[in-house]
């Protein structure tokens, strides 16, 4: 039989992504530093009531997945969120899409690069974070120039080693709270999840408010949507991955924040620096925090790896439909666009070197990067919305196609406004929350900035779109 390809020849790519890999892609991508650090923010907004926020918005996600895979399982193409958003709501909204999908990926990548120089130097306290970040940007460009094969590998030891550390926490956790393993045999219960201001400590507000930062946590999951026209056999390695990835999402997140709230009081989590250290060492795990650290930074290089990925296909898409240089769609003999992967990596080096400055000539530095980074979660948004409101206009289009299909969205279309209401509540809240107001600014802003400069190109180049049908 006859391997179903998707679009990589089309585009030029080779699909060398294998349905395992293109599993652990996404939850490398989304599981990241911010929850082996406590994931401090979040508990204290709302207490042990985290839990269940992390499960909210993970239900949420789950219904994004599923829009996403019907319309994948059909139509695997590189950048697809982006195409879906040109091709079933307006030109506008794949312009945005891509370019907010890069900004993400660029700021992400910018992050973890500069965030692998700090725990690099636990180790080696002489060595300046600028080189440690920028050895490691080399590293990652490479690996993703060499062929999307070597990426897909890297990444899923990358994942991998995050995925074995979090079920380890959730092993030694049930240990600890059934049988008191680690605790001088006293079981520790559950009472902390009540006992310590209540389950919902923060009210409404405090819920809602840890779900506008969780959703920040859970961004990168769409990446399976760039990757799909990259799969060797993308009909089934999408099925596959749809299927599993979020049900992992969630048992990984919520078993790991639940582990976490009911092994130690949510007031006193401040104190103790990460619960996964804590956690290890209880049971006698020599050097946990060396282990962890490790971790940590492993999991710092998947997130930037993952952005480099990510960001370098969405500009080698825009390249392809011709609003960028042709140039930047050029592929080496792998069968990789090394231009777009350079080009992304520079960003990276841009940031890093900006940083050095801020932070060595200006009192701002710090203040600075916060705002630049947080301005990340809105744009990190836009595809979640242009998946759901695409699928609705993707089933009308495709009605033929929706016979046995294996991933179709449940409850259509009341879960699509189910998700587009829940996501625009989440922004709201965040509009109102005084710590992430800035960031919703600042990322409306970019959003605006974006259309402006689409309204500029298209008085240019008004016959484009009828042009390419």
């Amino acid at each position: 039989m006859e391997k179903d390809k998707g679009d990589s020849n089309k585009m030029g790519l080779k699909g060398s992504l294998t349905s395992g890999q293109m599993q652990m892609i996404a939850l490398g991508g989304t599981i990241g530093v911010g929850l082996f650090m406590g994931s401090a923010s979040t508990i204290a907004w709302t207490g042990p009531s985290v839990v269940l926020a992390y499960a909210v918005m993970g239900f949420i996600l789950y219904l994004v997945m599923r829009a996403l895979g019907e319309m994948l399982y059909i139509n695997p193409t590189t950048g697809s969120f982006a195409d879906y958003a040109t091709n079933y709501i307006h030109p506008i909204a794949g312009w945005i899409t891509s370019w907010s999908n890069i900004f993400q990926y660029v700021v992400v990548g910018i992050s973890e690069v500069i965030a692998v120089g700090t725990y690099i130097n636990y180790w080696f306290p002489s060595v300046p974070g600028w080189t440690s970040g920028l050895v490691v940007l080399i590293f990652l460009t490479l690996a993703n120039l060499v062929s999307v094969k070597a990426f897909g590998r890297l990444e899923y030891y990358f994942a991998m080693i995050k995925v074995v550390t979090i079920v380890l926490m959730i092993i030694m956790g049930l240990l600890m709270i059934l049988f008191g393993f680690g605790n001088h045999g006293q079981p520790i219960g559950f009472g902390n999840l009540w006992q310590h201001g209540g389950f919902f400590t923060g009210g409404l507000n405090g819920f809602m408010f840890s779900l506008a930062i969780i959703a920040g946590s859970y961004q990168g999951i769409e990446v399976l949507g760039i990757t799909a026209g990259e799969a060797e056999e993308p009909k089934a390695a999408i099925a596959k991955a749809i299927h599993s990835v979020v049900y992992r999402i969630l048992i990984f997140y919520v078993g790991a924040i639940f582990m976490i709230v009911t092994i130690f009081p949510w007031n006193q989590l401040g104190q103790i620096g990460s619960p996964f250290v804590e956690t290890f060492a209880k049971v006698g795990i020599a050097g946990a925090a060396s282990i962890i650290n490790f971790v940590v930074l492993t999991a710092a290089m998947s997130g930037a790896n993952s952005g480099i990925y990510s960001s370098s296909r969405m500009l080698f898409k825009l390249s392809k439909d011709g609003f960028v240089s042709k140039t930047i769609a050029k592929l080496s003999k792998h069968q990789v666009p090394y231009v777009s992967i350079i080009s992304i990596s520079f960003g990276i080096l841009i940031g890093i070197i900006m940083n050095v400055f801020l932070q060595n000539f200006s009192n701002m530095g710090t203040k600075l990067f916060v705002i630049v980074y947080s301005s990340s979660v809105l744009p990190g948004m836009v595809p979640w919305f242009v998946i759901v409101i695409s699928e609705l206009r993707f089933r009308h289009a495709n009605q033929h196609q929706m016979i046995d299909h294996p991933l179709m969205m449940p409850w259509y279309p009341y879960s699509n406004y189910f998700t587009l209401i829940a996501l625009s509540i989440i922004l709201i809240f965040m509009a109102i929350n005084p710590d992430t107001r800035l960031s919703i600014i600042v990322g409306a802003g970019y959003i605006v900035v974006l259309a402006l400069f689409y309204l500029v190109w298209h008085k240019k180049h008004p016959d484009f779109y009828q042009g390419k049908k």
